[in-house]
């Protein structure tokens, strides 16, 4: 990489140049070289942001991630970088992998035993539409029941599907991220691959009709319509929450009848830009259900409900 590639465009057409005599880039230039690094490293700072968020499952923690990878690279020797892009989407995922790695360590119990699944932080929005910050949000994001799959995977396994099937990346790099052949690592991804679309299928097309959908399962969960809810359910339909799986129509519309006061404070959202439903009672955001409507009927339901993953979420704007 040569050292105008650390030059706004602004710059380059002024003719200025961060090239010393030996070709190198020498770390001056009209606002200093840390301050042009930092310009440079900005203009890849969302999709940094974007790959760490489907890694971590967290954007407090994807924050955390990226600016790791900034300190790394301000300690690096830049100049020597031939893709500063590749170079920084690399190191966001081996930050994350390792992240991961510490996170599977410091669990108690086997992961084989837990009751349920990790279940990430969503991105909410009123279900009028996002305002402009909570767009940029919603575009940082994809649907709660990808990442919540995504959450089942190993770390390798969710570091090679992001990676590669996400965002392009060869998988000769990221085995170098991973420290494997690349084809253990296509064997990794394509592993996680099938878990991903068997896990998180995609939702049919019209909002509208998504609402709808959704709209009838709250009614007849109110009423306590056992049949109102068998007939909005797919007869596979799979309910997923930090407490545990729940599959098959007969269940989770048992299920949602139990917890029919949670219905009763339920209100439409967007939940990482899918149809979803809040429950808020005083202000206080208590549960989060994303849903997967396939053929006009409910395939899966994901259910937030712990208050670590809630407290950080803002819900002044789903008010009134």
């Amino acid at each position: 990489m040569s050292g105008d590639e650390f030059l706004t465009p602004e710059e380059k057409a002024e003719g200025k140049s961060e090239v010393g005599p030996q070709g190198k880039w020498n770390g001056s230039g009209s606002v200093g070289g840390t301050e042009i690094l930092a310009l440079r490293f900005e203009t890849h700072r969302a999709r940094l942001r974007a790959v760490a968020h489907r890694m971590l499952g967290s954007l407090a923690e994807a924050d955390d991630a990226v600016q790791e990878a900034w300190l790394r690279l301000s300690r690096s020797d830049a100049g020597a970088v031939e893709n500063l892009g590749g170079w920084l989407t690399t190191t966001v995922g081996r930050i994350c992998l390792d992240m991961l790695r510490s996170r599977r360590t410091r669990r108690e119990e086997p992961l084989d035993e837990q009751p349920g699944v990790r279940m990430p932080e969503p991105v909410l929005a009123p279900a009028s539409g996002a305002d402009p910050e909570q767009e940029a949000l919603l575009a940082d994001s994809v649907g709660l029941a990808l990442l919540v799959v995504l959450e089942t995977l190993s770390p390798a396994e969710r570091l090679a599907f992001v990676l590669h099937d996400l965002f392009a990346v060869p998988f000769d790099e990221v085995a170098a991220v991973v420290g494997r052949s690349p084809a253990a690592t296509r064997q990794l991804a394509s592993r996680a691959r099938r878990r991903v679309q068997g896990g998180a299928p995609a939702s049919d097309g019209d909002p509208d009709r998504r609402r709808e959908v959704v709209d009838a399962f709250l009614a007849a969960a109110r009423d306590g319509d056992f049949d109102g809810l068998v007939a909005v359910l797919d007869p596979d339909v799979v309910a997923r929450s930090g407490a545990g799986v729940t599959t098959g129509a007969a269940a989770v519309a048992s299920g949602a009848i139990a917890f029919g006061r949670l219905a009763a404070v339920g209100r439409p959202a967007l939940v990482n830009g899918a149809v979803g439903v809040v429950g808020l009672v005083e202000g206080h955001l208590i549960s989060v259900l994303s849903f997967t409507v396939v053929h006009g009927r409910i395939a899966v339901i994901d259910i937030v409900r712990e208050p670590e993953r809630l407290a950080g979420l803002g819900v002044t704007f789903l008010e009134g």
